[in-house]
């Protein structure tokens, strides 16, 4: 058996050291993520420059590179807080968030790869107990859903964007109450519709009411109106126009003047 060169042995063993270094040196990136590189020997974190992007980088064997996720997520959160008079109402709520691309460096060092539940989850359930404390149940319940939903992301977002945090939406999916005080509730949203629904029949009967009595007493004003003006005289003059009129008609008759009531004409005749 020939035996290898001695020069063969320095070249597999630095081969096999490359190999091991370009192995250590290349980082890819994938879809959706960014790199946050660690020099050993420079200084830490690399915070002032672009995270690394998408795709297949070789950086020194002795330096890091940590992944982050760049999309935006979903936390999904179920919280219990209090309502203004004291009682406990849970909250179903999700969060949507990113990390700032460009602080990502300084989110690394500051906060690390566990920032979720460094700093989000504690601000959104700040911001939940204390926009919920201003409201009551039957608020919560009825007509301030969307008003605490933007409460809440709006005081959230304080909180994240010093944290290198954006906050895109929050949603709140469900307001549960205790079962005693929703029952409560909805007998009284129940008691106040009857209520309107009563007063807007009777305002409806009332207004029907005084269209009749109007329409009555413009009948009997216009009656008393009409008596008052009927004169003998004109009475008289009416009856001696529709003769004149009568008169003229092609059918046969007989007029008598003077031999009725009042002096006006009698008419006999056929056709």
């Amino acid at each position: 058996m020939n035996k290898l060169p001695k020069i063969a042995f320095p070249v597999i063993i630095a081969a096999v050291v490359l190999f091991i270094i370009l192995v250590k040196s290349a980082v890819t990136i994938g879809s959706g993520e960014a790199g946050v590189l660690y020099k050993t020997f420079g200084g830490g974190v690399v915070t002032e420059e672009e995270p690394l992007g998408e795709g297949f980088h070789v950086v020194a064997p002795w330096n890091k590179v940590y992944i982050y996720e760049v999309r935006q997520q979903e936390l999904f959160e179920k919280m219990k807080v209090l309502s203004s008079n004291g009682l406990e109402i849970q909250i179903d709520a999700s969060a949507w968030y990113q990390p700032v691309y460009g602080d990502l460096g300084k989110l690394h060092q500051t906060l690390g790869e566990n920032y979720l539940q460094r700093v989000i989850q504690p601000a959104i359930r700040s911001a939940a107990r204390s926009v919920v404390g201003r409201y009551t149940p039957e608020q919560l319940y009825s007509s301030k859903r969307d008003a605490i939903q933007d409460e809440i992301f709006v005081e959230t977002k304080k909180i994240l964007e010093k944290q290198y945090v954006q906050l895109n939406e929050v949603l709140v999916r469900d307001v549960t109450l205790p079962s005693t005080i929703k029952e409560a509730i909805e007998r009284k949203l129940k008691q106040e519709q009857e209520s309107l629904e009563y007063e807007f029949r009777l305002v409806t009967a009332q207004k029907e009411a005084e269209k009749q009595r109007i329409e009555a007493q413009g009948k009997a004003d216009a009656n008393r109106i009409l008596s008052a003006s009927l004169t003998d005289k004109i009475l008289q003059d009416k009856g001696i126009e529709a003769t004149m009129k009568l008169s003229e008609s092609s059918n046969s008759k007989v007029i008598v003047i003077g031999s009725g009531d009042s002096g006006l004409p009698i008419i006999l005749g056929n056709q």
